[in-house]
């Protein structure tokens, strides 16, 4: 959701966009329908500096406790770029001044040289998908990875559901529940980061045959 002056009275559907991305310098682009409130804020300040903070919310793609997973934000500078969207569609650039994150790792500022050099991680275009495999194809042995707990699987907590929650390069985040809203999460990490999907399926089996020894 991106939040600029004047706007905070719409909907939030009017204030998310159709599709955003980052450019080689780290720049945020965002794609609005024309007559959406950040275009016309952004239309309106022409050569000012229009604030503007995008907000981001990471949801868990499988169904478990407390679902969000963690938020992000990221403030700038808003323009308009006319010209770089279809008929009925704007094209904003958000110049990146300061981020921040909020998520299952902690929380952290992000200097903007930093963000503008990040590559994405190899696994992200397929995470949600491999944790809704994982969890309806591969349950029993998600929950066998509890063995490998020892004196932690406790933890206060009766466990019932065993759920996959992320999965990156590094490894794979795991959340125990009782079903009563009690939860702890665990993260397993792979050797080495895995560069593909192919390298994953290779991590994957050796973290499953860790578990059965």
């Amino acid at each position: 959701m991106l939040i600029v002056p004047g706007a905070e009275a719409f909907g939030s559907d009017r204030l998310m966009p159709e599709t955003r991305s980052v450019g080689p310098d780290g720049e945020v682009f965002l794609l609005f329908p024309a007559d959406a409130p950040a275009v016309r804020a952004a239309t309106h300040a022409q050569d000012d500096e229009l604030p503007a903070v995008l907000e981001l919310t990471d949801v868990a793609p499988v169904s478990v406790p407390h679902r969000i997973r963690g938020r992000a934000w990221i403030s700038g500078w808003l323009t308009s770029l006319p010209g770089h969207a279809g008929p009925g569609r704007m094209m904003l650039r958000l110049e990146v001044g300061e981020a921040s994150v909020d998520d299952l790792w902690g929380a952290a500022k992000v200097d903007p040289e930093a963000f503008a050099q990040a590559a994405p991680d190899p696994l992200v275009s397929h995470e949600t998908e491999l944790l809704q495999h994982l969890h309806a194809a591969h349950g029993p042995q998600v929950r066998e990875l509890g063995t490998l707990l020892g004196d932690r699987a406790a933890q206060g907590t009766a466990v019932r559901d065993v759920v996959p929650l992320a999965l990156d390069r590094f490894g794979l985040r795991i959340r125990f529940s009782d079903g009563a809203g009690h939860c702890f999460d665990t993260r397993f990490d792979f050797p080495e980061p895995v560069r593909d999907v192919s390298e994953l399926r290779r991590a994957m089996h050796r973290l499953f045959e860790a578990a059965q020894h």
